[in-house]
Order: structure tokens, then C-alpha cells, then sequence
């Protein structure tokens, strides 16, 4: 059965995506831990991050470098934190969560119920920080 990722991927399920290449996709979490809080994904689906071949897992690893590149840009911070978990869903995602303090990064705290609108101001916001610094 397909991974609720592999159906946004596929466009079965709508998405606040801010980044995608052939081989990867970023988009906002809906239940954010921070505003800006940002899952990276590899197209094709793999259940665990340290199954995924070399070169996906290097190119993965870089795709998340550049949207945490964009995302500091665009939610002022004073580090972008990196986690994988991988336990909620059954397909690789590195979650990357503008943070300020250590408890940012929480994931048993509760989390943001931001609206469509916000999270669609959001995803413009990274889109636009992310066209600057790659341009």
C-alpha cells in the first residue's frame, strides 16, 4: 500500500510543496512543530533512510542542504534542525525544523494547527527565499 507521501508525490493528495526535482520533493509538515517546519522526501519509496542506495542518499542529503538553506532565509533562525525518524510513516523523510531553542525540536510537544492560508504564506515565503538563493 502506498505511503501518504507517495501519494502526494503521485498528486493523489494535496501538498504545500515549496522544492521538487525529478528524484525529490519538499513540502510542509501540516502539524508543524515551528512555522517553516519542512519534510524532504526521495520520489520513490523507501521505507528506511539507510536502505536508500548511495548516490539517492547523497542526493537527498544535498536536496535537504539547499530547501535548509532557503527555509533559514525564510524563518529567521538561529539553526534549521534535522531529524529522522521514520517511524510514522513508512517512507524516508528528513524533517527540517527552523529552531531557536533545543525544544523546537520536540516532538512530543504539541504541534501547530496553522490554517491553508498560513501554511500557503509559508510555502511562498521558502519558495521565494529558495528562488534567491539559488538565482
Amino acid at each position: 500500500m502506498a505511503s501518504i507521501f507517495s501519494k502526494i508525490v503521485a498528486g493523489e493528495i494535496p501538498a504545500h510543496i515549496v522544492a521538487e526535482t525529478t528524484e525529490f520533493m519538499a513540502f510542509l509538515d501540516v502539524n508543524p512543530l515551528t512555522m517553516g517546519h519542512v519534510l524532504v522526501i526521495p520520489k520513490k519509496e523507501i521505507d528506511y533512510i539507510f536502505d536508500m542506495e548511495e548516490e539517492s542518499y547523497v542526493g537527498l542529503t544535498m536536496f535537504a542542504k539547499i530547501i535548509a538553506t532557503g527555509l533559514k532565509e525564510a524563518f529567521p533562525c538561529k539553526k534549521v534542525g534535522v531529524a529522522v525518524i521514520g517511524l510514522e510513516v513508512p517512507h524516508v523523510h528528513i524533517h527540517l525544523i527552523p529552531m531557536n531553542a533545543v525544544n523546537d525540536m520536540n516532538f512530543s510537544k504539541e504541534k501547530l494547527k496553522p490554517s491553508q492560508e498560513e501554511l500557503e504564506e509559508a510555502a511562498l515565503k521558502i519558495k521565494a527565499a529558495l528562488n534567491e538563493t539559488t538565482a
